[in-house]
């Protein structure tokens, strides 16, 4: 602490000007099309949706509406973990971005990608719309509020992973006291081009927004004044409680489960009350943490 209080000190009496200043260009790809787990993580940080809640709307996206009187499924099988797009398909949405967007967010070559899962099984396609000529704006009368949003964030998901990069200007300054002892460091970025963004916007984590913080245009050797310095003390916080979506992610990635499975191992926690969710968190019961000691205790093999 006493340390602190001596930097602190230091800080606040000097003059601070830009001694460096760094500009890249970033590129950012677009997201394979959704898996089951994907889809799931997504609707949950995007929509609020269960696991279970995405999966029995998806199924009635899948069974298919009436349009013109005619029976339409509107999405391929959500039970999947392959991220491969029939190559007809794929000629159908490179044709919609020409067409709706221009040539610019178009690539060159048609984007392939290829499942990290373990244990997957690429037998069936991705989950993409059966047909991307039906916008979701299209056949917003037809449906139900929680299936034109999932369907909608299906749709934008399938057209941004075959369109082009978003690219971004990253900008790091370096800022020097007079005395050259006290350097700091910030950087941000601006979007240059807005590539697959234009259709589908990620959700940030924290590490992200840091990245993409917007920076004021400056000049090297231009005089800063100092507005705030402040001293906190920090401590470590343990890893956060799983939400649904972070809690398939980890399924996915121990290959406990398959895309079938996930919502109903969800939902079995909860059903037993294993589990309750607070703050759409999960926390362990009494009865969830007997179940796991004795589980630990005579099964460890």
């Amino acid at each position: 602490e006493e340390q602190a209080k001596n930097i602190f000190n230091e800080i606040n009496k000097k003059e601070y000007s830009i001694d460096e200043i760094e500009t890249k260009e970033v590129k950012r790809n677009p997201y394979p099309p959704f898996s089951t787990s994907t889809l799931q993580q997504d609707a949950s940080n995007k929509l609020g949706y269960s696991a279970n809640q995405t999966m029995r709307t998806a199924q009635r996206l899948y069974e298919g509406i009436e349009i013109n009187d005619e029976p339409t499924g509107l999405i391929t099988y959500m039970r999947t973990d392959s991220l491969v797009m029939s190559n007809s398909a794929i000629e159908e949405v490179r044709n919609f971005i020409q067409k709706n967007y221009g040539d610019k967010y178009l690539p060159n070559a048609p984007r392939i990608y290829k499942s990290k899962a373990k244990n997957a099984q690429e037998a069936h396609e991705c989950i993409r719309p059966t047909n991307i000529l039906i916008k979701p704006s299209d056949i917003k009368s037809n449906l139900k509020e929680d299936e034109y949003k999932l369907y909608e964030l299906i749709w934008r998901r399938t057209m941004s992973s075959q369109m082009q990069n978003a690219i971004f200007n990253q900008v790091s300054i370096k800022i020097i006291s007079d005395d050259k002892k006290e350097i700091f460091k910030s950087s941000g970025s601006i979007l240059k081009f807005d590539g697959m963004l234009k259709v589908y916007e990620d959700t940030k984590n924290n590490d992200e927004e840091e990245e993409n913080k917007k920076l004021p245009d400056l000049n090297l050797k231009e005089k800063l004044k100092l507005n705030l310095c402040e001293k906190k003390q920090h401590y470590t916080q343990p890893p956060p409680r799983y939400s649904e979506a972070t809690l398939v992610k980890k399924l996915e990635e121990l290959g406990i489960g398959r895309p079938s499975t996930y919502a109903s191992i969800i939902k079995v926690l909860q059903d037993r009350n294993y589990v309750e969710k607070e703050n759409k968190r999960f926390i362990a019961n009494d009865r969830g943490r007997v179940v796991s000691i004795f589980l630990i205790k005579y099964f460890q093999k």
